[in-house]
């Protein structure tokens, strides 16, 4: 079969033949029908520093944001059975597309301990993007932000991670203050429930936000959200834009401020994800290229021309 793999930082995409995976106890296989296309793919190609190298063999399949159909079951693995609709949700190492092969390809092999079931109505390509598009904002908001209906909810950059949490945390019943500096977007985020939006976070100062959740991470991103949110409230860290703020200890102890860092999720929050999707209450903005455009849309990932989030469909 054929796979878009990584051999090395600054080095092109190559599309090669390789085997095709087989199911080691506790594992299964999945026929991909939809893999997202993620900033972190970029990174890998582009920046010698990213924090977060691909750790399995050389050349090596990227693709971490799977959905698809389980066609091979391993020993040992239970509650599981081939015809399975299941999206994967990388909770732990290895996984697929950062430690092990991943999801740029017909079939990938995964611990059954990542799959969720995909509901009957939700397409695959949402199911894909939501692996990590929808699990990350989801716990930050949820688990790591404490967000609960009554919450005041700063949130800063409505990207493809920043429009999901800040419709989840709509959903949960908190309302919602969107800080954005690109102003063609605002209208999408009041249509998401916004109750105001600016383009900084200071402007919401007077609001006493309780909770502020920094999905842009540009440094100065996080020094803002902890001098305006309000006294004992927290910020929690999602974006890394940048490796390093220079913030107000000042106001993290006087104002007894909780600085908070959140990477990815649980298979907890892609479940409750799904079911979001699946009621329609969460619509995120995704578009779809060929498996064979895999390559330029990582291109256009990094000239940052897309909007929402961009998933590879193959062919079932």
């Amino acid at each position: 079969m054929k796979a878009w793999q990584f051999t090395g930082v600054h080095q092109p995409l190559e599309l090669n033949d390789v085997a095709e995976p087989v199911a080691g106890p506790g594992y299964v296989v999945v026929d991909v029908r939809a893999s997202g296309l993620c900033h972190s793919d970029v990174g890998m190609l582009e920046d010698p520093e990213f924090p977060f190298p691909p750790g399995g063999p050389r050349p090596m399949t990227l693709g971490h944001e799977i959905a698809g159909v389980i066609s091979a079951i391993g020993e040992g693995v239970t509650g599981w059975k081939i015809g399975d609709r299941v999206g994967i949700c990388m909770t732990n190492d290895p996984a697929p597309g950062l430690s092990e092969h991943g999801g740029f390809a017909a079939k990938v092999a995964t611990s059954a301990d990542f799959l969720v079931k995909v509901p009957d109505n939700l397409p695959f390509s949402i199911a894909a993007a939501a692996t990590d598009s929808g699990v990350a904002p989801h716990h930050a908001v949820i688990v790591v932000g404490g967000v609960t209906a009554g919450t005041k909810v700063g949130i800063m950059g409505v990207g493809g991670l920043g429009q999901m949490g800040a419709r989840i945390a709509v959903l949960a019943g908190a309302d919602v203050f969107v800080a954005e500096p690109r102003e063609d977007v605002w209208q999408m985020a009041r249509e998401l429930g916004a109750v105001r939006v600016a383009k900084d976070i200071s402007e919401f100062a007077d609001e006493n936000l309780d909770v502020i959740i920094d999905f842009a991470g540009v440094g100065s991103s996080t020094t803002a959200a902890i001098e305006t949110v309000r006294a004992g409230g927290r910020v929690v860290q999602v974006g890394m834009s940048k490796r390093t703020a220079e913030i107000s200890t000042y106001d993290v102890v006087t104002r007894r401020i909780s600085l908070l860092g959140t990477m990815g999720g649980w298979r907890s929050d892609l479940e409750s994800v799904y079911k979001y999707l699946a009621s329609g209450e969460l619509k995120p903005e995704v578009s779809t290229i060929s498996f064979d455009r895999i390559a330029d849309g990582l291109a256009r990932l990094s000239r940052g021309e897309v909007v929402g989030r961009l998933v590879a469909l193959l062919p079932e």
